[in-house]
């Protein structure tokens, strides 16, 4: 959380357009994911929760990969953890990923949502349930629909919602799916999504201004 300043100042202080952004992937989803992280800056100030569809079997690297890409601070999500603005949380494998009303993380082992665990349709409607308009939606490259259902909470609840441009992704079936439910405000080739992110989240509004 940010500090704020003396008297006036403090409750006048700006603060970011959204808070949250949630992105899912799948097939494909590596590179993409490599590419939108590498564009944001140091002091992006959104929390950014990820579900790419991992084998369960083995231990995820994810979190390792992306570090190396970013400056942000990247990490596997743990049971019941604070979300920190500016930290970039990684589902672990076979493990549902939901956040909480309180901004707080949960993992689970439920059932499996069309056949995987975790599930970004799960993800994105929990951030739905829990930031309403101030969450942003990114389906990446992947096959199946994983996601359709959760841009459709996002776009619901008021939030933003960015597919990959189904052409530039390696699988397109994922940010497909998300096109077709007409819920999506953006569809974006993958070199333009980190830096459109970094608009949206660093526009900043009055404090106390919605």
């Amino acid at each position: 959380m940010s500090q704020g300043g003396r008297g006036s100042a403090s409750r006048t202080k700006p603060r970011t357009a959204f808070d949250i952004v949630a992105i899912g992937a799948s097939a494909g989803g590596l590179h993409a994911l490599m590419s939108v992280v590498s564009s944001l800056p140091a002091g992006f100030p959104a929390a950014i929760v990820i579900v790419q569809h991992l084998d369960p079997k083995h231990r995820s690297m994810l979190a390792d990969i992306l570090s190396r890409h970013t400056p942000l601070c990247v990490k596997e999500a743990e049971d019941g953890e604070a979300i920190a603005p500016g930290v970039i949380y990684t589902a672990p494998p076979d493990r549902h990923l939901l956040v909480n009303s309180d901004g707080t993380l949960s993992l689970s082992r439920s059932e499996l949502v069309h056949f995987l665990r975790p599930s970004a349709d799960l993800l994105l409607e929990s951030v739905a349930a829990s930031f309403k308009r101030r969450a942003i939606a990114v389906i990446l490259s992947g096959t199946g629909s994983d996601g359709s259902m959760g841009v459709r909470a996002i776009k619901k609840m008021g939030g933003a919602v960015i597919a990959q441009d189904p052409k530039t992704a390696e699988f397109p079936g994922m940010p497909g799916a998300a096109v077709q439910t007409e819920c999506v405000d953006s569809v974006q080739p993958l070199d333009e999504i980190g830096p459109n992110l970094v608009a949206l989240v660093m526009k900043v509004k009055p404090h106390g201004q919605e």
